[in-house]
């Protein structure tokens, strides 16, 4: 039996959890998408949009998998392997069933996805796709972002509002820190949004699924820890100056000239590219 058919023959996602008394938890971040609908319509834009036919070839890894409905729809895309990584022990009971019938292309990791090294060296492409826990999904985009050469793509949910800040252009309120970070690292498409009513429990926000793709010419990570302080100083201050928020450097002005920019410009009027270069320019002056 192929691996397409051994995943149509697993029992419903509903049954699944009603088995299994699964319940969503607050304190993890859980909410449950058990419309496989919109799990394969995850998987579909995303190798439409990576040009790809399926996932054979690559190793993907799944960030809190729940009762499965996300990690039902990457392992009918074929890839050589998947591995989840999730801190619910009663998640993890419901992998191994999974894992029973498929054998090892699946892999189950039980701990907490910000101690886990996801870029380690080997020879098969990754690819990070996952319904995030919200109360995580910053810190783990973060550490992704440090290390993006290591991934072929990234295909996550957050809450709306997050992925609008990861989206927003200059000049809007929602432009920050993440903005230009992931915006110096990767070409990022939204791929859809989602009501709550799509989830259990239902959240109180909508949902947004980005592709994250590194771009051709990405950041070092002494580079990215230069623009994440910059961004820090000047957004914490979002409505003075750059002329107040950087005043700790003394050459402001001359590094601000160089790069055409105004010491009275405020920062969500500062490109990502603009500020890079203001950081590779100050750190030199340090």
């Amino acid at each position: 039996m192929d691996i397409r058919s051994i995943i149509d023959s697993l029992p419903s996602l509903r049954l699944t959890v009603d088995t299994k008394g699964l319940l969503a938890k607050k304190s993890l971040g859980q909410n449950f998408l058990l419309d496989k609908n919109i799990t394969d319509k995850i998987i579909s834009l995303t190798l439409k949009h990576l040009h790809l036919g399926s996932f054979a070839g690559a190793h993907v890894f799944e960030v809190g998998p729940g009762p499965g409905g996300l990690t039902r729809s990457v392992l009918q895309a074929e890839p050589a392997r998947l591995t989840v990584i999730e801190l619910d022990e009663r998640c993890i009971d419901i992998m191994h069933d999974i894992k029973s019938k498929t054998g090892d292309i699946l892999e189950i990791i039980n701990q907490d996805a910000l101690t886990y090294d996801f870029a380690f060296a080997e020879n098969l492409p990754k690819h990070i796709i996952s319904n995030l826990p919200y109360n995580i999904s910053v810190p783990l985009l973060t550490k992704w972002l440090y290390g993006i050469k290591a991934y072929r793509s990234l295909t996550l949910m957050f809450q709306k509002e997050v992925a609008d800040r990861i989206l927003a252009p200059i000049h809007r309120k929602d432009y920050g820190r993440l903005s230009v970070l992931a915006q110096l690292q990767c070409k990022i498409t939204r791929l859809f949004d989602l009501n709550p009513e799509c989830f259990t429990p239902a959240p109180k926000v909508w949902s947004s699924v980005l592709l994250f793709e590194p771009l051709p010419q990405t950041l070092t990570p002494d580079e990215i820890r230069s623009v994440e302080k910059m961004t820090s100083l000047t957004f914490s201050m979002r409505r003075k100056m750059i002329r107040q928020s950087l005043k700790q450097f003394p050459d402001l002005d001359s590094v601000c000239r160089t790069i055409g920019i105004a010491p009275t410009m405020r920062p969500e009027e500062i490109t990502p590219e603009q500020f890079l270069q203001l950081a590779r320019l100050l750190a030199k002056e340090k």
